[in-house]
C-alpha cells in the first residue's frame, strides 16, 4: 500500500506542479519586446547556428536532433509569456547541445532509436500478455514476459538518467544564461521556476523507473 501511494505521488505530483507553474507564468507580457520565435531566431543568429527549423506540434515541446527542429505546442511561438520564453530557451539549449555535439544528447538519441522496438514490445506485453497469462495460469510464459519488461525498464532507467543530465544542462547551463542576458532581471526568478519544474519531472521519471524495476524484480523472483 505504501509503495502504491509513493508511486502515485511520484507520477502525479511533478505533473501537477509543472501544470501549475506553467499556468502561473503564462500570462501575456505586453511590454516584452519580442515573442519566443523572434528570440529564438535572434539567439541562433548570434551563435551562428543555421538550419534549425521552428515548427508547431500537437504532442509536446521538444527538439528533434534528427530533423533539426524546435517544436512547441499551441501558440507558444507567438505567446509573450515567461512560460513560452523559458520553454523556447530550453529547446534552443538542446539545439546548442546538438551543434556542439554534446555527447549525452547523442547517447540518448542513439539509445532511443535502437530500443524503441523493445519499448513498444514491453508496453504490449504489459497491456495484453501479462493479464492474459495471469488469467490462464500459464506462469512459464509469465517469466518470459517479465524478463522482457524488466530489460526494457532497465534500459528506460538508463535512458532517463542520461535524459536527466541532458535536460538539466539544457535548462541551467544553456537556457538560463540566455534568459539572464536577454530578459529583464525582474523575471529571472520566475523563468528559473519554470525550468526547475520541468526538470523535476525528469527526476521523478528516474524514481518511477527505479520503483518499476524493483517491483518487476520482485515479480520475477516470485515467478521463478
Amino acid at each position: 500500500m505504501f509503495f502504491a501511494i509513493f508511486f502515485i505521488l511520484i507520477v502525479l505530483a511533478p505533473s501537477l506542479w509543472l501544470k501549475y507553474t506553467f499556468k502561473k507564468n503564462d500570462h501575456i507580457l505586453s511590454e516584452m519586446p519580442f515573442n519566443p520565435k523572434e528570440l529564438g531566431d535572434q539567439i541562433l543568429d548570434e551563435l551562428q547556428i543555421h538550419g534549425v527549423a521552428f515548427e508547431t506540434t500537437k504532442t509536446f515541446d521538444h527538439y528533434d536532433p534528427e530533423k533539426k527542429s524546435v517544436r512547441l505546442i499551441g501558440d507558444r511561438f507567438e505567446r509573450k509569456s515567461l512560460t513560452a520564453i523559458s520553454i523556447i530557451c530550453h529547446e534552443i539549449g538542446h539545439a546548442i547541445q546538438d551543434h556542439e555535439n554534446y555527447k549525452p544528447l547523442r547517447q540518448r538519441t542513439d539509445i532511443i532509436k535502437k530500443t524503441s522496438w523493445l519499448s513498444r514490445l514491453s508496453n504490449t506485453l504489459m497491456l495484453f500478455a501479462v493479464p492474459g497469462v495471469l488469467a490462464t495460469g500459464a506462469y512459464s510464459l509469465l517469466k518470459i514476459c517479465v524478463i522482457i519488461i524488466l530489460i526494457s525498464t532497465l534500459i528506460g532507467l538508463f535512458t532517463h538518467l542520461i535524459t536527466l543530465e541532458v535536460e538539466l544542462d539544457a535548462s541551467f547551463n544553456r537556457a538560463m544564461p540566455i534568459i539572464e542576458d536577454k530578459i529583464p532581471q525582474t523575471y529571472h526568478s520566475a523563468c528559473r521556476s519554470v525550468l526547475r519544474a520541468a526538470a523535476f519531472t525528469y527526476v521523478a521519471g528516474v524514481f518511477a523507473n527505479v520503483f518499476s524495476f524493483r517491483y518487476l524484480w520482485i515479480l520475477l523472483t516470485r515467478a521463478v
